[in-house]
């Protein structure tokens, strides 16, 4: 019986830096993503074709959801958003590809992409607010909660990597089991439910990232005097 990978297969080293299957992958999404952005925005008229009206459409739908949460910066938030969103969703539904599993079975790109909304929440809060001003909120209401703001940021951050990889982990062992079970007969609607479980685990991540940086946002003192 063939042995099924569950995880990323080390295929080799670059000095002590591990190259596994699932960096590869989203290597490949993130030049597939950029290649294929770049001609499809590289003849931009002022009377949109079907095809231009289709992705101002979709850029317009992630603007919209992104100023409903964030409406006074949501110009410099959306690209980060969107980019997300892309990304997740090419690299969930790689795996119906054959030959490809999804990266974002593994722990290691999950984290990458919780690291990289960490520092984001803290860079758009910084670039708003200024570093003592954003820093100040960390001692508010009073200092003594400092430890608490710094264990809730850190185990945030472990929360968005480990549930993004555990759902994505058991949609991979389930999808396996069904093919080696039922072989060619694993009915279409199943093999559906994956490609809904992955729209969703995007969706969901983007969402948290994008909740996170608008607490970040929100967090100073001037916000809070501005809000009605």
């Amino acid at each position: 019986m063939e042995q099924i990978d569950f995880f990323a297969r080390v295929l080799g080293h670059v000095g002590p830096v591990a190259i596994s299957d699932s960096f590869l992958t989203s290597v490949l999404v993130t030049g597939l993503l950029a290649a294929v952005s770049a001609i499809l925005t590289r003849h931009r008229t002022a009377l949109p074709d079907r095809v231009q009206v289709v992705l101002e459409g979709i850029v317009s739908a992630c603007e919209n959801a992104v100023r409903d949460v964030i409406p006074t910066a949501y110009r410099e938030v959306t690209p980060f958003i969107m980019s997300l969103w892309l990304f997740l969703v090419t690299a969930n539904l790689i795996s119906l590809v054959p030959g490809f599993d999804s990266p974002t079975r593994d722990l290691s790109v999950t984290s990458a992409l919780a690291v990289l909304v960490f520092f984001s929440v803290h860079w758009f809060g910084i670039r708003q607010q200024g570093l003592s001003a954003y820093l100040k909120h960390y001692l508010t209401p009073n200092p003594v909660l400092l430890p608490f703001h710094l264990i809730g940021e850190i185990t945030r951050t472990l929360a968005l990597a480990i549930r993004l990889f555990g759902n994505m982990m058991s949609m991979e062992l389930i999808g396996l089991l069904l093919l080696v079970i039922g072989g060619l007969f694993v009915p279409v609607p199943i093999l559906l439910l994956h490609v809904v479980e992955g729209l969703v685990q995007a969706y969901i991540f983007g969402i948290l990232a994008l909740v996170y940086i608008a607490g970040g946002l929100q967090s100073g003192p001037q916000q809070e005097n501005s809000s009605p």
